[in-house]
């Protein structure tokens, strides 16, 4: 069987979000101290080939598996978050970290990284909307909540790497743990025998399929924190009696996956398996064959048999690239509609050039600095995640 990879239908906004177009009514963006080249210049290949090869050893490119193609092929190392980061920190004779990624990714490189490197992110408006949803402010005011009902002493926070540094750092404050889409149960069970609660953030539908899929917590134990509502939009009893106070929070992407996108897909392939990510909805997540993180998905696939069929509910350009290096096996993309990482996708081969050329001129760009405080208190818990039973060890030279 031989499989054609089908791109989904764009959505209104598809081009738009891809950098190739613009919106100055709803755009900022962020201007670069210098001419960015342009994105049809013929040469950028050539351009980002050479930068790299003056900077040598000097250089380490990260490509996180969301990123466009035309970036990832200049990547040191490709991976999720957290492992792009220890990657960065295995290397300390690096001068230059290239975070490939968005602004939370490359603020975990900073702390995990000597003050010697600097971590360069090429384009200051990769962000991440869900690591936006939790602004430290609100956060704060969400604890002196609990404080005040007297319930925050027993209650421990935990927070998705999907963070800002900011976020982390409180965790880190009180208490808390970091954890990534791979062992948020085995941080929940860490959680769970220092209090009788957990307050997590920032990504809702990650803390509940894992507390209700995996520890067996039931939908009534978890309760949705709104930072726009007064309490939360919750009654001091509603506190008082969950196990899991999730923050209102998600995915840009896995949030927009459906119920109908998964029995749409049912109906349409015969024997499908349907394979999604942990930050998609509980209803998708529950009528999925197959759930895990990026890293799961990818070794998911690389394993699946010839001929087998895969709709696949996580960002697009990581499907169209399993599916390019499968063609043996069918793989889609799990909605009919487009759906890249927007902010992610920032990150195109014009800002790669320019920051690489920056350095090669001696000019350091986009440099991403976490403070001291805070950078400590998230590294405890990051540091606590990495404690945690069954961690990952890390690379030879991290620390």
């Amino acid at each position: 069987m031989t499989s054609t990879w089908v791109e989904p239908s764009n959505t209104a906004t598809a081009l738009l979000l891809l950098g190739r177009g613009s919106d100055p009514d709803t755009e900022r963006g962020v201007e670069c101290p210098g001419d960015l080249p342009a994105p049809s210049d013929p040469d950028l290949v050539a351009r980002a080939t050479a930068a790299k090869a003056k900077l040598g050893s000097k250089v380490f490119v990260l490509g996180h598996h969301y990123q466009r193609d035309e970036v990832i092929q200049f990547a040191d190392v490709t991976g999720d978050s957290f492992k792009l980061a220890r990657e960065a920190a295995a290397r300390p004779d690096a001068e230059y970290i290239v975070f490939c990624g968005v602004h939370f990714m490359a603020e975990s490189a900073d702390i995990l990284t000597t003050d010697s490197q600097r971590v360069i992110l090429p384009d200051l408006a990769a962000g991440c909307s869900m690591a936006d949803m939790a602004v430290l402010g609100q956060v704060e005011a969400a604890w002196d909540t609990l404080t005040e009902l007297g319930i925050a002493g027993d209650t421990v926070p935990v927070t998705y790497m999907n963070s800002s540094a900011d976020i982390k750092g409180f965790v880190g404050r009180n208490g808390g743990v970091v954890c990534t889409s791979s062992n948020a149960r085995r941080a929940l069970d860490w959680a769970y025998e220092q209090g009788s609660k957990v307050f997590f953030l920032p990504d809702q539908h990650l803390g509940r399929n894992t507390a209700v899929l995996e520890m067996g917590l039931s939908l009534d134990d978890c309760v949705l924190y709104d930072p726009h509502k007064p309490g939360g939009g919750l009654t001091p009893e509603q506190l008082r009696d969950a196990k899991m106070i999730l923050w209102r929070g998600h995915c840009s992407v896995h949030g927009r996956f459906t119920l109908d996108s998964v029995n749409d897909v049912r109906e349409r392939v015969p024997e499908v398996n349907v394979l999604v990510h942990p930050e998609c909805r509980h209803e998708v997540v529950t009528a999925s064959d197959y759930v895990g993180s990026t890293e799961y998905i990818i070794k998911t696939i690389e394993a699946a048999p010839a001929g087998s069929a895969w709709a696949l509910g996580t960002e697009l350009n990581l499907v169209r690239r399993l599916a390019l290096a499968h063609p043996d096996k069918q793989i889609m993309f799990l909605d009919k509609a487009v759906c890249y990482c927007s902010t992610m996708n920032r990150i195109d081969l014009p800002h790669l050039v320019w920051a690489l050329e920056e350095l090669v001129a001696g000019r350091v760009v986009n440099q991403i600095t976490v403070d001291a405080d805070t950078a400590h208190h998230a590294r405890v818990a990051l540091d606590q995640m990495l404690a945690l039973p069954g961690a990952v060890t890390p690379p030879p030279g991290a620390p």
